[in-house]
């Protein structure tokens, strides 16, 4: 993958997301490591939505969470970004949103439960962040981030967002909405007063190696990209 073609990728995710409803007006941001140059990546710019990226405003940020290029503004929760690639050399991409269902069950306190095709994708696990509901605009505040995170796909910023990560730009986007998804059905299932029975943990982890896989991942963003296009066009 080119320079280019990671920033092109970057603008489509952040297509995709907006129309997943997970703009939240400009805030949520998303980021992808520079092809080549691991210690370097591109990044959604402060002041615009996920949907007005450009080659020219996305921002470039080095691992201390410095703007070295782009044309936007830096956004002020860069460490989020910054100290996850710092400590997990198997992530490229990282997007931190404020999902309403992710949001009501980081509320709870309860951790997201195996009901659903979309949670089974979280069975090995989701980290908590509780130190604040502030903005995380330090490092030290990332790395708090970063190290509840762990070696997870995803965490609860309790009663503010979510972090997620992936091997890929793609896996990034597609698990970030398949969390909203699974909170979503959490939050309507507990609504009734009764949650029937889990499946079996082997039985849940079958699915789980099934709709994790990489080539899976790539399927689904394609398929948004290509929706979101069509919607363009009208």
């Amino acid at each position: 993958m080119t320079k280019d073609e990671a920033k092109q990728k970057l603008i489509d995710a952040g297509l995709v997301l907006e129309a997943a409803g997970l703009g939240d007006f400009t805030r949520g941001h998303v980021s992808i490591r520079v092809p080549g140059e691991p210690n370097l990546f591109y990044m959604k710019p402060h002041s615009f939505g996920f949907d007005e990226m450009t080659m020219d405003n996305i921002v470039t940020c080095n691992i201390e969470g410095e703007k070295i290029a782009g044309g936007g503004p830096r956004h002020s929760e860069v460490y989020i970004h910054s100290e996850i690639f710092r400590i997990r050399p198997d992530v490229h991409s990282v997007i931190h949103a404020h999902p309403t269902y992710a949001v009501a069950v980081s509320a709870t306190d309860r951790p997201l439960r195996m009901i659903s095709q979309p949670s089974a994708v979280f069975a090995d696990g989701i980290g908590v962040y509780r130190d604040t509901i502030d903005l995380i605009r330090s490092k030290e505040m990332g790395a708090g981030v970063a190290k509840a995170l762990g070696g997870s796909k995803a965490a609860f910023l309790k009663n503010h967002g979510v972090a997620t990560v992936g091997g890929t730009l793609e896996e990034c986007v597609i698990l970030t909405i398949m969390l909203e998804n699974a909170a979503q059905i959490q939050i309507l299932a507990e609504s009734t007063g009764s949650v029937g029975e889990e499946f079996p943990r082997d039985d849940i982890m079958r699915l789980h190696d099934k709709i994790c896989r990489p080539e899976q991942h790539k399927i689904n963003f394609d398929y948004l990209v290509r929706k979101v296009r069509r919607q363009i066009k009208g």
